[in-house]
């Protein structure tokens, strides 16, 4: 069928890029693809994935060379983690995130931390998760209360040292990931009252609530996490002390447009499962797809989809080229999610009543398709952001 992707690729004149694409779509569809039904099902964390990934370089493609990563553009590591979603959408998120993390050490963090942490992270053996929102803050980033108080008793002589009391919710990898970047409140300041850390799973006072049992994504294990008097050195500071709002949402710049090659993934497969029965299902002596009215159904989502990648795409060529893209991380993340909902919405309904039931995959789709509308900022957010930029 007529849903094979064109990638548009930066400069490669070694073809560095094209074999990276390959190897995902090679991987994705030998090694993840037949996995994703019964681990859906069951709701089990991907961890082989993850490795798996980490091995063959994915997860290292956007970072510094120095540290291990693959010194590609950003549009070239969005565009492997839409074919990474095509194939399993909980997968897809799990990368994102893990690269949010990571995003938040390489920019913000010292030469120290990013020595001894990049490595692991970029390689695999490592994989993050992101603790920034709150039972009370989810949209609003400026209503965290978890603390942390530097501990007056670290004084002379030993590492100085924080206590960290407050929980955490909605945090993707909860519970699986090795390390996690953690927004704390240092001060009462609105503006430079929060600071980043980075913490490893196995600290002591560190706990994870249930997964929670959410529509679709049951892969991407989702839960609380609690600190109850966490005990973290002051070297695993990211930046300077209250600087956490700053580097809080310089990252959500970069995981939007993760979260937008996501989303287009999502709809990319839903197109494709649909085009697929189009052209087989047959009503009235012919296929369904020879039906004027479901090739106009089946255009528009094709449009969707072309729109959404091209967007997230624009928004990566001005970060690769060093220029403002909040704007257009906003825009790239509202137009892919609510094109990932209108795509698969559409996608049951060409696979009508076999679309409604589980033994077809648009209906998980379509269920993995609306908390990208969710999280990393809801679209009424991205509204509020684009909306503020241009009045600006």
């Amino acid at each position: 069928m007529g849903t094979t992707v064109e990638r548009l690729l930066p400069t490669d004149d070694d073809g560095v890029a094209e074999a990276l694409l390959e190897l995902t779509r090679e991987i994705a569809t030998k090694e993840l693809a037949p996995q994703v039904h019964e681990a859906e099902e069951r709701g089990e964390f991907p961890e082989s994935a993850y490795r798996l990934l980490g091995k063959s370089g994915m997860l290292s493609l956007p970072f510094p060379e120095e540290y291990g990563g693959g010194g590609q553009p950003y549009q070239v590591y969005l565009q492997v983690i839409e074919e990474i979603a095509t194939a399993w959408p909980s997968v897809g998120v799990g990368v994102s995130v893990h690269g949010l993390t990571a995003n938040v050490v390489a920019t913000n963090g010292s030469d120290e931390l990013r020595q001894e942490w990049l490595p692991r992270m970029l390689s695999g053996d490592w994989l993050g998760a992101y603790c920034l929102s709150e039972p009370q803050a989810g949209s609003d980033v400026s209503g965290i209360k978890t603390r942390a108080v530097r501990d007056p008793s670290t004084g002379s002589g030993h590492p100085a040292e924080y206590v960290v009391h407050g929980t955490k919710q909605w945090i993707s990898n909860g519970s699986c990931a090795d390390y996690y970047i953690l927004f704390a409140r240092t001060s009462d300041d609105p503006k430079h009252g929060l600071s980043a850390f980075v913490v490893p799973a196995d600290t002591d006072g560190m706990s994870f609530g249930a997964p929670e049992k959410k529509m679709g994504l049951a892969c991407d294990v989702t839960t609380q996490v609690v600190f109850d008097g966490a005990r973290i050195p002051a070297a695993q500071l990211v930046g300077e002390e209250g600087a956490g709002m700053r580097v809080a949402l310089s990252a959500l710049d970069a995981g939007r447009l993760g979260i937008a090659a996501v989303a287009t993934g999502i709809a990319q497969a839903a197109l494709a499962h649909a085009v697929e029965y189009a052209g087989e299902r047959r009503q009235f002596g012919r296929t369904i797809g020879e039906q004027q009215g479901l090739q106009f159904l089946l255009a528009d989502m094709a449009g969707d989809v072309e729109r959404a990648r091209a967007t997230y795409l624009h928004a990566a060529q001005l970060k690769d080229a060093g220029r403002p893209f909040s704007r257009l991380a906003s825009i790239a993340k509202l137009t892919a999610t609510d094109a990932a909902m209108r795509v698969t919405t559409d996608a049951v309904q060409v696979l009508g009543g076999n679309g409604y039931t589980r033994e077809y995959p648009v209906e998980r789709l379509f269920r993995d398709a609306k908390v990208t509308q969710i999280f990393e900022g809801t679209n009424q957010i991205q509204r509020m952001v684009i909306g503020r930029d241009l009045l600006r």
